[in-house]
């Protein structure tokens, strides 16, 4: 597995926290894209379609890996369920106060006129939407003092979609750009410290509780791609979307396999 290290001799603690920030900043170029610029809902819905297949080949061909290798099959399953069913549960929770919408592009989302506290709902879904991958960014480093290349890339190339995709859809439905941007700094900030928090906490557990919460993160980020990523690129993109998934699966692979 192809690993970076930074330049500088730092704490792994803070390594952790800058990588994190690293993939953070992602969000923020996709919200400007998404709010200063133009882009087709074509384009958005392909580039989503890229960002699952990136993400898919990331949480199954190094998250769960790592689970395995780290904590066995057992801790491993019963992770991988057990993220599935917080994320699943607590995307059910949220989406019934209006903010099932969050990454779409077009007109779905409810505006806050409409439904009284959308907008929060929508800012608290996207930080659930996160967290997963951030701290999967630190409890990844706990082995080797490493942090996977196809991990980060990955990561990084699924937010833009994601951001740029939520924040057309925030502007439609009248969201302030103080709200928007807003949303995106404030998950930046907050993936910086889950990828902080990921390492310092998890490092003093066994290897199967480590194992097991690389695992709950693969879990949730695969729910989180069906529920929130895939309807986005297949309502545009219906003819070509498993095609651009693949490519975006196989970008990633490649990138796994580079030096490994």
């Amino acid at each position: 597995m192809t690993s970076l290290q930074l330049v500088l001799i730092l704490p792994k603690w803070l390594e952790a926290g800058i990588w994190g920030l690293v993939s953070g900043i992602a969000l923020v170029i996709g919200a400007a894209l998404g709010y200063f610029t133009t882009i087709s809902k074509r384009v958005i819905a392909g580039v989503m379609a890229f960002g699952s297949g990136v993400l898919i080949s990331a949480l199954s061909l190094d998250l769960m890996n790592e689970a395995f290798e780290t904590g066995g099959l057992r801790s491993s399953i019963i992770g991988f369920i057990s993220g599935a069913v917080l994320f699943t549960l607590s995307n059910w929770l949220i989406s019934s106060k209006g903010g099932s919408h969050r990454k779409r592009s077009g007109d779905q989302q409810t505006k806050e006129s409409d439904d009284r506290g959308s907008g929060t709902a929508i800012a608290i879904g996207t930080l659930l939407d996160g967290i997963p991958e951030s701290i999967a960014i630190g409890v990844s480093m706990i082995e080797g003092g490493f942090v996977s290349v196809a991990t980060i890339v990955a990561i990084f190339l699924s937010n833009i979609p994601e951001a740029l995709s939520s924040t057309s859809g925030m502007k439609k439905a009248g969201r302030s750009k103080v709200y928007i941007f807003g949303v995106w700094i404030t998950l930046t900030i907050v993936f910086a410290l889950s990828s902080w928090s990921g390492y310092s906490v998890f490092s003093h557990f066994s290897p199967h509780v480590v194992g097991a919460t690389l695992a709950v993160a693969a879990g949730a980020i695969l729910a989180m791609i069906v529920d929130t990523m895939i309807p986005e690129a297949f309502e545009e993109q219906h003819n070509f979307a498993g095609m651009i998934t693949v490519v975006g699966f196989a970008v990633a692979f490649i990138l796994t396999k580079m030096g490994g």
